[in-house]
C-alpha cells in the first residue's frame, strides 16, 4: 500500500490509541511486523506546545519511517498550524482525528462530532492539505449515527481536495465499541474513491483480517484494540495475507521478554513514576488469561517502584506450572 510519496512495507496499521500509541508501543509493533503507526492524536491547541505530554508525543526518534503524527481539533487554521508544527518536529505524515467518540474530544465539535458538519469538514482538511508539503490521510466513522451514516460524502470530500488515504472505523459515533462492527459503509467508500481505504474494526485474529478484506476490498487494515498485550497480532495477520497460513501463538517464555522489555522501554521514555503507571496496564493486557494473573495484577498494580515491579512481573513468569510454557495462553485460544 502506497501513501503519497511512501511505499509501505505491507498493508497493516497500527491504529491511534490516546494513551496507548506512545513511541514504545509504536516501535514494539512496528517490530513485530506492522507496516505503519499512526501516533496518539495531538491537541491542535497551540497553547499545549509546550507541555510535557505534548513534548512527548511529538518524539519520533528511534522510529522507522514513514512517521504518522494524529492531530485533533475543529478549527482550520489552527489545524493547519498543528500539522506544521508535527511536520516540522519530524511527523511525514499527517492523520486528521475526525473519528474518536470520546466525549471529551466530541464536546468540543472535534473527533467524529465533526462528521456533522461536512462543509467544516472540507474547510478542515483542505487547510491541512494546504499547510504542509506531507501527505495528510483521514480517520473517520460511518457516521454520527445510524440515521446519518455519510462516510461517502466525507470520503469524496477528502479526495477532492487531497487526503492521500483514509481510514473508516466500521461503527458510528453513537455505537462507540459496541456490538459489531460493520462493514458495507467501507466497502461502499472503496467502489466510489480512488485514494486507498483502510478498514478498521474488530480485526482481531488472521482469518478475521481476510474475511474484512474479502468483504470490503479495502487497501490495508487498521489494527486497535486487538493489538493491546498482543502485538503479535501484526506478524500473525502479515503472515496470513501472505501466505494463507496460520503462525504458532508466541509462547509463555516469549511473551515474558517481550513484556519485559516493553517496560524497559516505558520506564526509560516516561521517568520512573509516570512509566509505572503506564506500565499497568499493559502487564493486566499481557497477562489476561494465564493462570492465577487476576491476582498477580491486584498485587502488581500496588508497587511504586520501576525495580519492584519488573523484578514482579519476572518472578510471575517464571513460577508459572512448567505445563503452562509450552500452552497457548487462554486469549489466544478463545480468539
Amino acid at each position: 500500500m502506497r501513501i503519497g510519496r511512501y511505499q509501505l512495507v505491507n498493508n497493516v496499521v497500527v491504529a491511534p490509541m490516546a494513551g496507548v500509541t506512545d513511541r514504545p508501543f509504536r516501535q514494539l509493533c512496528r517490530a513485530m511486523g506492522a507496516g505503519l503507526a499512526v501516533s496518539e492524536m495531538v491537541t491542535s491547541n497551540s497553547l499545549l506546545y509546550g507541555s510535557a505530554k505534548t513534548r512527548r508525543r511529538a518524539d519520533h526518534a528511534g522510529e522507522p519511517a514513514p512517521v504518522s503524527v494524529q492531530i485533533a481539533g475543529a478549527d482550520p487554521g489552527l489545524m493547519a498550524e498543528a500539522a506544521r508544527y508535527n511536520v516540522d518536529a519530524g511527523a511525514q505524515i499527517i492523520d486528521i482525528n475526525m473519528g474518536c467518540p470520546a466525549k471529551k474530544v466530541c464536546n468540543v465539535m472535534a473527533g467524529s462530532a465533526l462528521l456533522q458538519d461536512e462543509a467544516l469538514v472540507g474547510r478542515i482538511l483542505a487547510a491541512v492539505v494546504g499547510a504542509v508539503h506531507v501527505p495528510v490521510t483521514l480517520k473517520i466513522r460511518t457516521g454520527w449515527d445510524k440515521s446519518h451514516r455519510n462516510a461517502l460524502a466525507i470520503a469524496r470530500i477528502a479526495e477532492t481536495v487531497g487526503i492521500q488515504a483514509l481510514a473508516i472505523h466500521g461503527r458510528t459515533r453513537a455505537c462507540m465499541f459496541g456490538g459489531q462492527a460493520e462493514y458495507e459503509t467501507i466497502a461502499a467508500v472503496k467502489a466510489a474513491v480512488r485514494i486507498p481505504v483502510i478498514a478498521n474494526g474488530d480485526v482481531d485474529r488472521p482469518a478475521k483480517a481476510q474475511a474484512v478484506l474479502d468483504v470490503t476490498r479495502a487497501d490495508g487494515l487498521m489494527i486497535g484494540r486487538a493489538a493491546l498485550g498482543n502485538p503479535w497480532i501484526f506478524r500473525e495477520i502479515v503472515h496470513h495475507l501472505a501466505t494463507g497460513e496460520l503462525l504458532s501463538p508466541p509462547s509463555v517464555v516469549e511473551i515474558r521478554a517481550v513484556l519485559l522489555a516493553h517496560l524497559d522501554a516505558l520506564y526509560a521514555f516516561y521517568g520512573e513514576r509516570t512509566g509505572v503507571s503506564i506500565a499497568r496496564k499493559h502487564i493486566g493486557w499481557y497477562t489476561k488469561g494465564l493462570p492465577d494473573s487476576a491476582a498477580f495484577r491486584h498485587r502488581v498494580f500496588q508497587i511504586p517502584t520501576a525495580m519492584e515491579q519488573r523484578s514482579a512481573v519476572d518472578r510471575f513468569f517464571g513460577d508459572l506450572p512448567e505445563c503452562v510454557h509450552s500452552l497457548t495462553p487462554t486469549r489466544y485460544l478463545a480468539a
